[in-house]
């Protein structure tokens, strides 16, 4: 699954502004170059650190396709064992390498997380390592402000040589990145359940079967054909009984000005396709039980515009990182009273962006302030902490990546966000949740399905 929409100051051993005379910090002139010398084709750093506790890049795992009807998902690395956990007993000695979200998991609700070997799985086909490539001189943002969208980019990662010049660039390329991360182009998932936890129960809130198709990714496609709406999802609602049968599409947008996301829905039991403009932003996600809003799915989605973003620098983090054995797991053994079994979600080093996203002029939001830390070697967002208007943390995400070398890419297979102050939280991603089967299929669909007027001429009572 590409994207699930449905469903206290940064640390002090930030790197701050990857400094002006750093080998990776860039003009508005980048060399594209480099994707092919000091940086992996999409961006990343190809070098190792100095302890070696990350390694280099040498292409990531890959693996010959599958048949477009064979299940994509696989274990990997089950044989390996920890190097080290952190929990509240060594939490100081390990803090350096914490977002502050993780840290108050760990002292306020007993949270602990293994450590294991660094593996830099990331991959994508060539096509996308050439367009990625072609956005170096092609790509630019709203001149406007880049928190409103970007033009000239198509098929790869659009800025993957950020703009450490110029925070304010450097932050809206970096948003835009997560956005666009390639993630495959055709997607379809039969089954992901979302739940809430509350006081140590499990509540199924939702379960879909969803098509996935992300144009920007179309292999066939260019620049010169590429309409805008870079993604489009559609969701067939089957499980509690109370929402079987309802539907919603979604289309995502670069151009935030002139082509506003869209949402279309069906409710079970009225056959009517409605736009629902207000299942944006903010908006709580109604079966989140007040945890979740639409915006905060995947660490982040939807519309950047709300916000000012800012690139703070680079930093080594530990977050969930290679985390397939999620998918092989029954949801029960999954999700505890306060967390997701830290015997089973895996978490590595990796370097990671730290980008701070903070309301724009007279714009609103119930998060005022976000800080999100993109994985470098994806631009996926992997941990986001969530803060008021009064500074103080309200809600913090993790987002579990899963390693897809048939692809190759990397997708999310899932995502955890906690109210920090009750100490609830919510869960989306595939799991083993009997009768339902969580597989999921990269071939071609009937692109009638990410169409409104279908939808609307199938919608039954």
């Amino acid at each position: 699954m590409k994207r699930r929409e449905f469903g206290l100051m940064a640390s002090s051993s930030l790197v701050a502004g990857t400094a002006a005379g750093s080998a990776l910090a860039q003009t508005a002139t980048p060399n594209p170059a480099l994707l092919t010398t000091t940086l992996t084709p999409l961006g990343g750093e190809r070098a190792g650190n100095a302890d070696g506790s990350i390694p280099a890049w040498t292409g990531g795992l890959t693996t010959p396709p599958l048949p477009p009807d064979a299940p994509v998902d696989i274990q990997l690395f089950q044989d390996e064992k920890p190097l080290y956990t952190v929990d509240a007993s060594n939490l100081a000695q390990y803090a350096s390498v914490l977002s502050q979200g993780t840290q108050l998991l760990i002292t306020k609700y007993g949270f602990s997380l293994k450590v294991y070997p660094t593996h830099r799985t990331a991959a994508a086909p060539q096509y996308v390592y050439d367009n990625t490539a072609a956005n170096v001189t092609r790509a630019t943002l709203n001149p406007a402000g880049g928190r409103l969208g970007f033009v000239g980019a198509f098929g790869g990662i659009p800025f993957p040589i950020v703009n450490t010049a110029d925070p304010l660039v450097g932050g809206a390329q970096l948003i835009w990145n997560h956005l666009l991360a390639w993630g495959s182009y055709s997607d379809f998932t039969k089954f992901t359940p979302g739940f809430v936890v509350t006081g140590g129960n499990i509540v199924l809130t939702t379960g879909v079967s969803v098509h996935f198709v992300v144009p920007y990714y179309d292999p066939k496609g260019s620049p010169e054909t590429f309409d805008g709406y870079y993604s489009k999802e559609h969701a067939y609602f089957k499980a509690p009984a109370s929402s079987n049968g309802g539907e919603a599409l979604v289309w995502t947008s670069t151009d935030v000005l002139t082509k506003p996301d869209i949402t279309w829905t069906v409710v079970n039991g009225q056959g009517r396709v409605r736009k629902a403009p207000d299942e944006a932003y903010d908006t709580p996600n109604p079966s989140a039980n007040g945890i979740n809003n639409y915006d905060d799915a995947s660490g982040f989605a939807g519309s950047p515009q709300k916000y000012d973003w800012k690139l703070l620098g680079k930093q080594e983090l530990l977050i969930p990182y290679n985390n397939n054995g999620l998918h092989f797991v029954a949801t029960h053994d999954l999700l505890g009273p306060a967390f997701p079994n830290p015997e089973i979600v895996r978490w590595e080093k990796h370097r990671v962006w730290v980008l701070e996203a903070t309301l724009h002029p007279g714009e609103r939001n119930t998060s005022a302030r976000r800080m999100c830390y993109l994985d470098e070697d994806t631009f996926f967002i992997s941990l986001t902490d969530m803060y008021d208007v009064n500074n103080s943390m309200v809600k913090t995400t993790a987002v579990y990546i899963r390693c897809i070398p048939s692809l190759p890419g990397s997708i999310t297979e899932g995502y955890t966000t906690w109210n920090v102050t009750s100490g609830d939280y919510t869960y989306v991603g595939t799991s083993e949740y009997s009768p339902y089967s969580g597989d999921e299929f990269f071939g071609s669909q009937d692109p009638g399905i990410f169409s409104p007027e279908q939808m609307a001429a199938s919608a039954s009572f």
